[in-house]
Parts: structure tokens; C-alpha cells; sequence
């Protein structure tokens, strides 16, 4: 802020979805400027941002960021040889989701490479604090290899309780 001259907002994913109409309703009379970390359009919030603008007749300009999608070049792998990217979430006593295995197994069988997204939970709230309208939120937590590693294991194992023999080589 001392540097700009300007205030600056911090305005994380819950205010960007609910305020959008009144902070692009500030572009008429002043510049708005959104700094995201990695693709600006990697997410829908940021391209609804960009479809309002355009609807309310606001010009925009997007300056492109790097993002660990365009940084997989530095692993030394060729992106060209990579299939759909997946992200692998926390799983909860409840919810174990596997679809991320079919893809990682399609990808594979397709001889192409996979890019895994660790899930990143942060400014989340528990179910109680949720269902009772409480803005209380949990501690940031960042998904390590080793759970992600343990949940792909753990689908294997559960595939091959139902039958199946998923190829893991």
C-alpha cells in the first residue's frame, strides 16, 4: 500500500464469487486490478470476473501469470506428453473419491504422463461451523506425496477387493 499510494484488498475466493458485481461496478471510475496466484483463468471465479466485465461493458486487460501448469517444462518432460490433469483431494471419513485413479490409469495406458494436483485447503470451514452459519476456519492444510501416494494405494487396494487388478506398472 505505501509503495502504490493505494489500498489494497485481499479478497479471497468467498468475497471475489459474492462482491463482484460491486467491485467491478468501481471499474467505471477507477482502475481494479486482481493479482492471482498462478493462471488468472485456471479457475472459473476469475473467468466469471472476465464474462461480468464484458457484460457490463468494462474493458479489461489480462496479463498472464505462470502457473505450475506451465512450469512442468522444468522437470524436463515435454508437455506434449502429458494426458488430463487431475487433482488428487483430501479424502474425509465419508468421501473417498477415486476418480482421480481412472484417469491416472488412463493416462498411463495411453502412454502419456499425468500432472497431479494436491489439494490445498485453506480458509475452510468444518461441516459444524458451516451448517451453523459460523465464519470460524480451519487451519491451512497442504495435501504432502506421502498422503497423496497413501490414497492411490488405498484405491488400489479397494479395486482389487471388488475384483479388479488395476495395472500399476
Amino acid at each position: 500500500e505505501e509503495f502504490y499510494g493505494k489500498e489494497l484488498i485481499l479478497a479471497d475466493r468467498e468475497t471475489v464469487e459474492q462482491e463482484a458485481d460491486s467491485i467491478l461496478k468501481e471499474a467505471d471510475v477507477c482502475d481494479v486490478a486482481f493479482l492471482v496466484v498462478g493462471d488468472p483463468f485456471g479457475a472459473t471465479t476469475h473467468s466469471d470476473l472476465v464474462l461480468r466485465a464484458v457484460k457490463m461493458g468494462i474493458p479489461y486487460k489480462v496479463i498472464h501469470n505462470a502457473s505450475i501448469m506451465n512450469a512442468v517444462g522444468c522437470c524436463g518432460l515435454q508437455l506434449y506428453n502429458f494426458g488430463e490433469t487431475v487433482s488428487i483431494v483430501f479424502w474425509t471419513d465419508t468421501w473417498k473419491p477415486e476418480s482421480f485413479f481412472d484417469k491416472i490409469k488412463k493416462n498411463r495406458q495411453n502412454g502419456m504422463h499425468t500432472l497431479c494436483l494436491l489439494d490445498i485447503k485453506v480458509k475452510e470451514q468444518s461441516l459444524e461451523n458451516l451448517m451453523k452459519g459460523r465464519k470460524i476456519y480451519e487451519p491451512p492444510r497442504y495435501m504432502s506425496v506421502n498422503q497423496a501416494a497413501e490414497q492411490l494405494l488405498a484405491v488400489i487396494q479397494n479395486r482389487r477387493l471388488q475384483g479388479e487388478e488395476p495395472g500399476t506398472t
